[in-house]
Order: C-alpha cells, then sequence, then structure tokens
C-alpha cells in the first residue's frame, strides 16, 4: 500500500492544538520511562521523548476507539515505548485503569503483518487530536504491525 504522505497532515484537520502525550502522566513517570528506554536501547533522551510520545498517542487512541474494530497497530519503534510502559507494570495497569477502565492486555502476533495497517494506524491517532511524528511511523511501513486487538480485563 502506498501512500502520498504528503497530503496527511501531522495534526488533526480541525483548528484545536494537539493533544499532548505528557498530559496522561505525571512528569515523573515520563521521565523513569524516557529513562527505562535509555538504559535499555541505544537512544538519547531525544530519541526516547519522541517513541514515548508516539506511544502514549497510540495507546489512548486504542483505548478511545475500543470495539471499533479498527485493528490498528503500531510498528517497531513505536512498539518499544508501548513496552516499557507495559513493562513497568504498576503504572501500566494504573494508566489502563484511568484511561480505559480495565487492563489492556498486549498479545503480539509472531509474523508481522504487510498490510498497511502501521500508516493506518498513525492516521487514525492524527484523526484522534494528536500530532503524528512520521518519521517514527514510516520506519515501519514495509514492516507493518506484529499487534492484534487486545483484550480488556
Amino acid at each position: 500500500m502506498t501512500a502520498n504522505l504528503a497530503t496527511v497532515s501531522a495534526v488533526p484537520d480541525t483548528e484545536k492544538e494537539s493533544r499532548d502525550p505528557k498530559t496522561f502522566m505525571s512528569n515523573e513517570q515520563w521521565d523513569r520511562l524516557v529513562a527505562l528506554m535509555v538504559r535499555d536501547y541505544p537512544w538519547d533522551t531525544v530519541m526516547a521523548d519522541r517513541v514515548l510520545g508516539q506511544a502514549v498517542a497510540y495507546l489512548i487512541t486504542a483505548m478511545e476507539t475500543w470495539g471499533q474494530n479498527l485493528e490498528i497497530g503500531c510498528g517497531f519503534l513505536v512498539d518499544v515505548g508501548v513496552h516499557t510502559m507495559i513493562l513497568d507494570t504498576p503504572f501500566y495497569r494504573e494508566f489502563c485503569q484511568k484511561y480505559h477502565g480495565q487492563f489492556l492486555e498486549h498479545m503480539p502476533e509472531i509474523a508481522r503483518k504487510v498490510d498497511g495497517s502501521v500508516e493506518k494506524t498513525a492516521k487514525v491517532i492524527a484523526g484522534n487530536g494528536f500530532a503524528i511524528d512520521w518519521p517514527l511511523w514510516q520506519a515501519d511501513f514495509a514492516n507493518c504491525t506484529p499487534c492484534r486487538p487486545g483484550h480488556s480485563h
């Protein structure tokens, strides 16, 4: 699937400002998750901050669009941020409860889909009011996502 990304807005079509992923947790928690990514990946804090922002935007969008059968999923780079959040289990449990009302499980598939789902997901997130850091998403357009819709408990 090929798309002309020059026609895709990095922000929603409305006149409103983009939603800020940092508002979904405390500054201390944000800094902790960034530090965990810097510890575990060959990234500086700038890259970790970018990835975490897109991971939060993805998870909030997944929670807010739950039940719409959108089958969204992120690529490898953004998934690093998602996994970092999940591995901080007490935080992730509270995050899910606060923004979804229940725990959102993560169930990766073995094979990556090659169906344009990463690009589609970025567009859904943009439509949900978040700015998209396109280079983080475009890096995975060819491989796409190993994600499948999760379950809530």
